[in-house]
């Protein structure tokens, strides 16, 4: 009984890694190396794109060209990804007067269309195991 109760407790950290994975995200076209690179990962249609209900952020500093950010631990699903060059730092994606972003973002698996974002669906990225995307700033 000791031995299966040993093998559990030692097995666990396995299982437990087992069900998570790191998405290493490509940033193209990063303009200059000013700011940071702020990624927000979403997981559910009706909260897509409003800040307070990212599911998790992370950033990396801006390098011109390309900037990689690594998200560590994440469980595996499916999520959609919105991100910003946040040229000046202050950790908002600022906008002109009309709302229209003035700093460079960007899309998992989708472009920004003429009159606004892309929608969630269209932004799905599933995670199953590591994985990298790219993603280019517009």
């Amino acid at each position: 009984m000791k031995s299966l109760l040993l093998w559990g407790l030692l097995s666990l950290p396995f299982f437990l890694s087992a069900q998570t994975a790191t998405l290493e995200v490509e940033v193209h076209d990063v303009s200059s190396s000013e700011g940071d690179i702020l990624v927000a990962l979403y997981t559910e249609e009706e909260t897509f794109l409003k800040f307070e209900h990212v599911y998790r952020t992370q950033g990396a500093p801006a390098s011109e060209g390309m900037t990689r950010v690594v998200i560590a631990d994440l469980p595996l699903g499916h999520y959609a990804l919105a991100i910003f060059h946040d040229e000046n730092g202050n950790e908002e994606l600022d906008t002109n007067f009309i709302g229209i972003p003035k700093e460079p973002l960007g899309f998992s698996n989708a472009k920004l269309k003429t009159f606004g974002p892309p929608g969630f669906k269209e932004c799905l990225v599933e995670l199953q195991e590591d994985t990298t995307i790219k993603i280019t700033l517009e």
